[in-house]
């Protein structure tokens, strides 16, 4: 969600060979895919499985933890993402985004800690996690010992989380590595889903629903027939593209091939995103965010829609296709423009500014790590939080590291570890390392072919082959703070 799924369980459960269920809802679900110690009446801990581990509950929020034998004094106390509302959430809990992430840091002498958070699916992880991941901290130095050091670490929404932990909790953290996070933001998140469903709704289909939906599976369900229609002609996919950009969302799906080459199959890449991804806002999830928040958070008045698709990094494609079709794209963007808008709820959006945007504060160091064609949630993410950190932070304490990759949180073992190497070095020396593309990918390159899997849906979901892709990436400005 969106990241509207954690990655991180889906990779783990691929890796042990089972799942959450069967054939073509299995693929779906996959493809599209937190300050005090608590009494102790309120915490159970069950025996642990091998020496080392801690599982049971705070609260009745349940939790993991893993403290390697000779445990080096760092704590990663790890936040997992969204999980959708239209599939069942994975009971383990992770406690790293790839499984062999997780078992080089325990290796290496790291402690690792995550719950499960009170809130497991939709965007009430944000605030759930706030909490109980806090909670867990305060019980990890009660009954385990006080970390010489905690690293803030998520990815997807828990990429969000771990920074929003650090900022509201600045002691309490010596860093942060935010993975493919929504440092956008949870308003602008969900004003660049209204954006692209809004002109959906007006080119495509009014009969769609975008805020306060009635019947959020019946709306879902419409508006995936409407976006597979769409893909059937020149004129729909040349409006598809137009809502696409106007969200930011590349034509890259596939994690590790390269943007298809015809128009038709860049578009089909695009649809994968906003008919399943972020196609997630057609229902559930945003009426459950607007249930959270007592009312609707998004907005577009005062939106012009050819200023924002001027700003657009898909606006080329968005050209062609039109130009193919034969459409006139100056009129669909006027069509926009007259259409009515959608107004927040004042309250709605108090809350979202409360459980989701970051102020770019940095008092410690903060390394952030995204895949150049993430169309869930966009590399233009980072370049906002980027901008956050000039206001209201030490542009020093960033470093922002990309993959040339599509798809959501599609990192190797490798890649996250060299990473978090990054900003180990940081921590330990005050100053970073070189980060330049081929320094890392040597660095990913050596830790063997283990380490070199990521989370591909095709041909097959599941763990593929790879080698690491470091990049130089230079994002454009966000369209919707």
């Amino acid at each position: 969600m969106t990241g509207i799924y954690d990655i991180s369980a889906i990779s783990k459960i691929i890796a042990r060979g089972s799942g959450l269920m069967e054939g073509a809802a299995m693929k779906r679900l996959i493809c599209r895919t937190v300050p005090f110690v608590m009494a102790a009446a309120l915490i159970s801990i069950a025996a642990p499985a091998r020496a080392g581990v801690h599982e049971g509950d705070i609260d009745g929020v349940p939790y993991r933890v893993e403290v390697p034998s000779r445990w080096n004094g760092t704590l990663l106390l790890w936040s997992h993402g969204a999980y959708s509302l239209e599939f069942p959430a994975p009971t383990d809990i992770s406690l790293t985004n790839h499984p062999a992430t997780e078992r080089w840091l325990l290796d290496h002498g790291y402690a690792l800690a995550a719950s499960q958070f009170r809130t497991v699916r939709g965007w009430g992880v944000v605030e759930s996690g706030l909490k109980d991941q806090i909670a867990l901290l305060d019980w990890f130095t009660a009954n385990v010992g006080k970390p010489r050091r905690t690293i803030s670490a998520g990815a997807s929404a828990g990429g969000l989380v771990a920074v929003l932990l650090a900022e509201r909790n600045p002691a309490r953290f010596a860093g942060v590595a935010s993975l493919c996070g929504v440092l956008g933001g949870t308003t602008g998140h969900f004003n660049s889903a209204l954006d692209a469903n809004f002109a959906i709704k007006t080119l495509v289909d009014p009969g769609l629903e975008l805020v306060r939906i009635k019947d959020p599976e019946a709306n879902t369900s419409n508006a995936r027939g409407v976006l597979t229609s769409a893909l059937g002609d020149a004129s729909g996919r040349a409006r598809l593209a137009l809502a696409s950009a106007l969200a930011d969302v590349p034509a890259r799906y596939t994690s590790r091939a390269p943007t298809p080459k015809t128009l038709a199959e860049q578009v089909q890449q695009q649809y994968y995103y906003a008919a399943y991804d972020r196609g997630a806002f057609w229902g559930l999830n945003r009426s459950d965010m607007e249930s959270r928040a007592g009312g609707n958070p998004s907005w577009n008045t005062g939106v012009d829609y050819r200023k924002l698709f001027a700003r657009s990094s898909q606006k080329s494609l968005v050209i062609k296709a039109y130009r193919e079709a034969g459409l006139s794209l100056r009129k669909d963007l006027e069509r926009l423009n007259a259409a009515p808008r959608i107004k927040a709820d004042p309250k709605a959006v108090r809350y979202m500014d409360r459980f989701g945007t970051p102020t770019g504060r940095t008092p410690w160091p903060v390394i952030t790590l995204h895949s150049t064609g993430d169309g869930n949630v966009p590399p233009e993410n980072q370049r906002y939080y980027a901008t956050q950190v000039r206001r209201a932070g030490n542009p020093a304490n960033l470093k922002q590291l990309y993959v040339d990759r599509g798809n959501h949180c599609t990192f190797s073992a490798s890649e996250e570890i060299t990473a978090l190497r990054t900003l180990l070095t940081r921590m330990d020396t005050r100053h970073w390392p070189g980060t330049r593309p081929s320094v890392l990918n040597r660095a990913a390159a050596s830790l063997g072919p283990d380490y070199q899997t990521v989370f591909d849906p095709d041909p097959e979901p599941g763990l593929h082959p790879t080698t690491p892709s470091f990049t130089l990436h230079h994002p454009s400005r966000y369209l919707r703070p």
